[in-house]
C-alpha cells in the first residue's frame, strides 16, 4: 500500500466476474495490490498474469506459482501472452496513469512538488524523457501537446515561453520550467495548471494514448466470449477513449451500419459508470478523478 494505494480495489476486481480456473491479466501491476486481490479469488488452477514495464514494481511480486510479472509494457499484451501459452483470456484490468510510487520519487519527474531533473519516464530504459520534449520539440509540436494532452487554452504562449528560454540555456529542472511558465501561472490557479502542464509532457513522453489506443483494440482479440475487461481511468482523455471503444469497437466517427440500421459491437457495457465514494477520496486522495468502466466480451 505505501508503493500504491489501489483504487476501487473491490468494485474492479469484482467487475471481472472472476472464475476460479481462469486466466486473468493485470496489465498495471504497480504495487500489486489489485493482483493480490484477483490472487485471492482464484483456485489453484488459476493463472494471473502482471503486466509492468516500471523496474522498480518487480520488488512487489507475490510468491505465488499462480503469478507471473511480464516486465513489458501492456500495449504488447498479445505477444507475450502468446509466448506464454496463451492465445485466450478470461479477463483484463488496467489501472491506468501514474502510480503513487512513481509520483512520491522526487527523481522520477512526475510531482510538481519536488525539485527534479525533468525526467517523467515510466519506462527508465525508453531514450525519450520530459527533457528532450521541453528542449528539442519543435514549437508547433509543443503547441500540440499541450493543447491535445493539457487542454490548456494557452498552449502557443507556453509553448512560445519555452523556446525563448531555451534559446538562452537548457531548461534541465521541474524548478526551471516553473520560472519559464511563470506568467501563465497565477496563485489561485499555479496547481491546477502545472497539473495540466505536467500531464500533457507525461503523456507524450510515454505515449500513453497510442500505447491505450493499442491496448484496447488487443483486448477484443484476447478475451473469451463472455471474458471482462475492467478499467480505470483518471482524466477525460483516457476515459472518452475507453467509453467509445466499448461502445462501438471505434474511437472516433461512427461503424457502419447494416440495411436494417444494426451494427455490431465487441463488448456488451456492465452496469453503470462507477467513481469512488466519498470516504475513499478521503483516504485516498488520488481515487478523486478515477472512473471506473466495466465490459463483457459479445
Amino acid at each position: 500500500m505505501d508503493y500504491h494505494n489501489p483504487v476501487l480495489l473491490k468494485e474492479t476486481v469484482d467487475g471481472l466476474d472472476i472464475k476460479p480456473d481462469g486466466v486473468y491479466v493485470d496489465v498495471t501491476f504497480g504495487g500489486g495490490g489489485h493482483s493480490r486481490e484477483i490472487l485471492s479469488r482464484l483456485g489453484e488452477n488459476g493463472k494471473l498474469y502482471g503486466f509492468d514495464q516500471d523496474p522498480d514494481a518487480a520488488q512487489n511480486v507475490p510468491d505465488d506459482s499462480r503469478f507471473v510479472l511480464i516486465p513489458e509494457n501492456f500495449r504488447f499484451i498479445k505477444r507475450f501472452l502468446r509466448f506464454h501459452g496463451h492465445k485466450k483470456v478470461d479477463g483484463i484490468l488496467g489501472d491506468f496513469g501514474v502510480s503513487s510510487h512513481q509520483f512520491d520519487v522526487a527523481e522520477r519527474g512526475f510531482s510538481t512538488r519536488f525539485e527534479s531533473d525533468l525526467d517523467m519516464r515510466m519506462n527508465q530504459k525508453d531514450d525519450l524523457s520530459a527533457y528532450n520534449v521541453v528542449n528539442d520539440y519543435a514549437e508547433e509540436d509543443l503547441r500540440q501537446v499541450f493543447w491535445q494532452y493539457g487542454e490548456l487554452r494557452n498552449a502557443p504562449k507556453l509553448a512560445s515561453a519555452i523556446v525563448v528560454a531555451r534559446g538562452n540555456a537548457p531548461i534541465k529542472t521541474s524548478e526551471q520550467l516553473k520560472k519559464v511558465l511563470a506568467a501563465f501561472l497565477p496563485k489561485h490557479r499555479e496547481h491546477k495548471i502545472l497539473a495540466q502542464i505536467y500531464q500533457a509532457i507525461r503523456i507524450e513522453v510515454n505515449q500513453e494514448i497510442e500505447v491505450l489506443k493499442e491496448f484496447l483494440l488487443q483486448t477484443e482479440q484476447l478475451l473469451e466470449p463472455g471474458g471482462r475487461i475492467s478499467l480505470i481511468s483518471y482524466h477525460s482523455l483516457e476515459d472518452r477513449l475507453v467509453k467509445r471503444y466499448i461502445r462501438n469497437g471505434l474511437f472516433e466517427g461512427e461503424p457502419e451500419k447494416d440495411m436494417y440500421g444494426n451494427f455490431e459491437v465487441p463488448f456488451k457495457k456492465v452496469g453503470r459508470l462507477i467513481v469512488p465514494t466519498k470516504e475513499e477520496i478521503k483516504s485516498n486522495n488520488r481515487a478523486r478523478s478515477a472512473k471506473l468502466r466495466i465490459a463483457a466480451k459479445v
